[in-house]
């Protein structure tokens, strides 16, 4: 939205695109806090799945904690703060040892020391690879950061080691066609997931198929699985991988890869049927990929990834599946929940809650009123809307309104009041 200048050269702007621009505010802040209403400090429901963090450097300057929303609000009200966007497994730690003799207003009883919680070198004002602050003083023009859904570090586009920002997936009009975007060092802890077919990456964002190696370090030959374009896994039979290094059994094999039992990235066309899929390969210990993780490994090329929307439905749930993320630490994969995507969907659908309750609100407090103190709210509109009118029809369409105006048309009202 460009607002104007008037003559004087200060910013205007028509009253359609000031109510606009509040009402913008307004949704990125409920974006960002989850709808939370910042009255309480969420200390109470433990490591939440994920939330708004701020880190406070006035009492920690060292980034070595982090506090909610209430708390930043009500506690640290002048200090510091800095806005983390959010952070998932994470419990505030206002008030707890670190911030020494200073106490939570809120709910000052809390363990010494959260020791679960994560903390990157966000919590002390710096990002990406280049350790730079954000908005960095030492830059005219801020640039656009993305954020790892793993590390949840942001990074400069320039810096996430592709060749070119045109690289990351993206529509005509410069909106991302990723969900979810994995930094190139994290990349190789979730390597096994350059093995799945195309229906979880981005268009654009597919990356190169790894090269499989068992635990006697021989090298299995590159099969990569080739898709259909609706999500199957055609010409891809474990007994490639079972007759190198008998991986995996060809009875098992068949019974995942049958169609009428399992395709891949059907989820997101279909939940009722990728569930019991999932759940059926998930009983029979059998990974739908055709890979015994327990004697495979990848070596693929480390580089980041860009995922596309529900990526996370497609992934295998079967029993060493499930033993392998848990043994890297990263079960919140499978979690919907864990994505910002579900975070920024639930946070809408609280506004909208909180906007009919507001209506509501309203609504009930007029019917309440008695007779006269109805006559006199709906009179008073009425005058504010003639007078507005005798305004907008006395002044030159061409010229601003200005902060004077607003005022005279206040005082004729009050002048019109008195004579009342």
């Amino acid at each position: 939205m460009a607002a104007e200048l008037d003559d004087d050269g200060e910013q205007t702007m028509s009253i359609n695109e000031y109510l606009e621009s509040i009402e913008e505010e307004e949704l990125e802040a409920d974006l960002v806090l989850g709808g939370d209403e910042g009255d309480e400090c969420t200390y109470p429901k433990g490591y939440m799945k994920r939330q708004a963090i701020f880190s406070c450097l006035t009492c920690t300057p060292d980034g070595n904690a982090g506090i909610c929303t209430a708390c930043c609000l009500s506690c640290h009200d002048g200090h510091e703060v800095l806005e983390l966007w959010t952070k998932r497994n994470f419990r505030c730690d206002c008030g707890n040892s670190k911030f020494k003799e200073f106490s939570c207003k809120l709910f000052p009883n809390k363990d010494v020391e959260n020791i679960e919680n994560s903390y990157n070198h966000n919590f002390k004002g710096v990002y990406c690879t280049c350790n730079r602050p954000y908005p960095d003083p030492d830059v005219q023009e801020q640039v656009e950061m993305i954020q790892c859904c793993m590390c949840e570090d942001w990074f400069h586009e320039e810096h996430i080691s592709i060749n070119s920002p045109n690289e990351i997936p993206r529509d005509d009009e410069g909106e991302p066609l990723y969900e979810d975007f994995i930094c190139k060092a994290c990349s190789v802890v979730c390597s096994f997931l350059t093995i799945y077919p195309k229906t979880i990456w981005a268009a654009g964002g597919q990356p190169v198929a790894p090269v499989i190696t068992s635990k006697d370090k021989s090298v299995v030959e590159d099969i990569p699985p080739k898709d259909d374009g609706a999500g199957k896994l055609e010409n891809y039979s474990c007994t490639d991988y079972s007759q190198k290094d008998n991986l995996v059994a060809d009875a098992d094999c068949e019974s995942v890869f049958d169609d009428k039992k399992f395709v891949i990235g059907e989820s997101s066309r279909n939940d009722d049927s990728s569930s019991v899929s999932r759940s059926t390969a998930s009983s029979r210990g059998t990974c739908i990929l055709g890979v015994d993780w327990m004697d495979a490994s990848f070596i693929s090329e480390s580089k980041p990834l860009f995922l596309s929307k529900n990526w996370r439905d497609s992934l295998c749930r079967c029993d060493k599946c499930l033993d392998m993320y848990k043994q890297k630490h990263i079960s919140y994969l499978l979690d919907k929940e864990d994505s910002i995507a579900e975070y920024e969907k639930n946070a809408k659908q609280k506004r909208e809650e909180k906007l009919q309750q507001r209506e509501g609100a309203e609504l009930n407090f007029f019917n309440n009123l008695g007779h006269i103190e109805k006559m006199e709210i709906l009179n008073g509109i009425a005058d504010f809307t003639d007078e507005f009118r005798s305004f907008l029809g006395s002044v030159d369409p061409s010229k601003a309104i200005t902060a004077a105006d607003v005022n005279q048309i206040f005082e004729n009202l009050k002048n019109k009041r008195r004579r009342v």
